[in-house]
């Protein structure tokens, strides 16, 4: 699969980055003589629908790609990935691909890995520090910025919203909650947001918005940076006597992040509003490319790629590759701005789970 850039054409004006220009592509061995070559992928956590899709995903593409696989979970704790990396070194791969929930922690195990010349590409995450040779994310402001101007449309710019914030020691986490903040503040100021530190964790999430809708029956909208909060904001919402259709005029817009089939489920019924389909499809399919890439010796450079998404420079030595993470609504309409799709659409990988 060609992942090239747009930019050959003006790689002789990018002595910055001549080592990750795409024009300067060439193929290498592969792992063993004639076999496969071998990567590890350490899954992040199986606890949410989102990441159980994902690992779902990764042997097809695996097997699509001509890969040999080796898989392990860190389950949400750094301490697990880093023993992961040893194993995988010590089975010989040519390639690992991680999610790191801690992205500052990570740095020691990447600095590790970059000294054995052993590729990394992390997905969904960007590490604070250190490099990478690709990362493989959606770009994470937009969720927060999405969710903004859905819930502000919705509240005709006036009201309470509850902000169900991810981990605030994951690059994603920080993301969505500033870019949240920060759209509210600027478009919507007669919005007041109250945030909540959930740690990525549901039963968090839900007992302190239980608490809010009990403090602040005016809440008019949540915002849920991942679908780890669903069943439990659903539930809150039910036990309140707010779990009712969007005509209702106890309504609460609910906007949340991840596409999984739940969600679309949820916003066909009328229980909860939007969601941001982050592609857990295509975070295995091109980590899986790119590592496959790295070992052929391949390199690349910011721009435009041919599977439409747009690869920036984070910092120096550090490329992203932002794939693109619709809005999805019940009625596919635009919102302050922003389209959406509908979320029975069959582009969406959430209605296409087998």
């Amino acid at each position: 699969m060609r992942l090239r850039t747009a930019l050959c054409s003006a790689a002789s004006a990018m002595s910055a980055l001549a080592l990750l220009s795409a024009c300067s592509s060439t193929s290498g061995a592969t792992a063993a003589s004639g076999g496969a070559p071998l990567v590890g992928v350490d899954y992040p956590r199986s606890d949410t629908d989102f990441w159980n899709s994902y690992i779902k995903y990764t042997p097809q593409y695996a097997s699509r790609l001509g890969l040999s696989l080796k898989t392990t979970n860190s389950q949400n704790d750094v301490a697990k990935l880093t023993a992961n990396a040893q194993t995988f070194i010590s089975q010989g791969v040519k390639g690992i691909a991680m999610a790191p929930q801690d992205t500052a922690a990570i740095a020691p195990t990447l600095a590790q890995l970059e000294a054995k010349k052993i590729p990394v590409v992390t997905i969904d995450t960007r590490p604070d520090s250190g490099s990478v040779f690709m990362v493989v994310r959606a770009d994470n402001r937009a969720y927060g910025e999405k969710a903004c101007r859905f819930l502000g449309t919705k509240l005709g710019g006036q009201g309470k919203v509850v902000m169900l914030e991810g981990g605030l020691d994951s690059i994603n986490g920080r993301d969505r909650t500033e870019a949240f903040d920060d759209c509210m503040k600027k478009d919507y100021p007669g919005i007041k947001v109250l945030g909540e530190a959930t740690n990525w964790d549901g039963a968090v999430a839900a007992q302190k918005l239980q608490t809010d809708l009990t403090a602040n029956p005016d809440v008019k909208g949540v915002y849920m940076e991942s679908s780890f909060a669903l069943a439990g904001t659903l539930q809150v919402l039910k036990q309140k006597g707010l779990l009712v259709a969007p005509t209702d005029p106890k309504h609460v817009f609910v906007v949340s992040n991840d596409g999984i089939p739940e969600e679309l489920k949820s916003i066909a019924a009328g229980k909860i509003d939007a969601t941001v389909s982050q592609p857990a499809d295509l975070y295995a399919k091109y980590a899986l490319s790119y590592l496959q890439a790295a070992i052929e010796k391949k390199t690349f450079a910011p721009g435009k790629t041919d599977h439409d998404s747009t690869i920036i420079q984070v910092r120096p030595g550090l490329l992203e590759d932002q794939l693109p993470a619709p809005l999805v609504t019940a009625d596919g309409g635009s919102y302050g701005g922003v389209p959406s799709v509908k979320s029975d659409d069959s582009s969406l990988w959430g209605n296409n789970l087998g």
